[in-house]
């Protein structure tokens, strides 16, 4: 929990205390659910919380934003920015019903208000948001055309409606066939911005990690 006050000073009692109740949340649920690699678990704070958070430092979503989060498995990253930013509203979709039972009980342990989640694939959610986030649920040429349906129009934030996704480099003992985030973002052209989450923090899990912002 103190990795998260390091970086994030500002937070509210209401909000440490929601943040703090993550830790013990997610170990219970882990324990039924294989909601986060098991070998993962004792790194929560800092890999899926902190990691989560990392889109707070490439935007401060203004209230009254809509984002919805795409894929979110456990509530990654969408918990920890609903927990963030209070006065946006955040829809949590997930292809798993048993992902989307854990997100909605969390929610309610931690008595978060601005969340929503569903079970569905992303074909089938109609709605408009001024953001998708994401956590490298799938590549981003594919994430894109399931998503630009849901961008609203009109902007009302300091940058360009459209998907923020949290994306690491390939690493030299990733899978074979796995594509590399140059050959994912090259599609885009010159319509992509990328920011490097070690530009904000320290630990070396971020040097390789990067947000995606690609306006839509």
């Amino acid at each position: 929990m103190d990795i998260i006050t390091k970086y994030f000073r500002e937070i509210t009692d209401r909000q440490r205390c929601q943040f703090e109740a993550l830790g013990g949340l997610y170990g219970d649920w882990n324990a039924k659910i294989n909601l986060i690699s098991r070998r993962d678990i004792d790194n929560l704070y800092e890999r899926h919380v902190l990691h989560s958070l990392g889109i707070a430092k490439a935007i401060r979503f203004k209230i009254g934003s809509v984002v919805m989060d795409a894929g979110t498995g456990g509530g990654f990253p969408g918990i920890p920015l609903a927990i963030l930013f209070p006065d946006v509203s955040f829809h949590l979709v997930d292809a798993t019903g048993k992902k989307i039972r854990v997100v909605e009980n969390i929610v309610k342990e931690i008595d978060l208000q601005n969340v929503t989640a569903r079970h569905c694939r992303l074909e089938e959610e109609k709605s408009k948001f001024d953001f998708v986030v994401s956590r490298a649920v799938m590549t981003l040429p594919e994430l894109v055309r399931l998503i630009r349906k849901n961008i609203a129009a009109k902007p009302v934030n300091a940058i360009p409606n459209g998907l923020l996704c949290l994306k690491g480099e390939r690493t030299a003992n990733a899978p074979a066939g796995e594509k590399s985030l140059a050959s994912e973002l090259a599609p885009f052209g010159k319509n992509v911005f990328v920011t490097s989450l070690k530009d904000f923090f320290t630990e070396d899990y971020f040097k390789t990690k990067k947000i995606i912002h690609i306006p839509l």
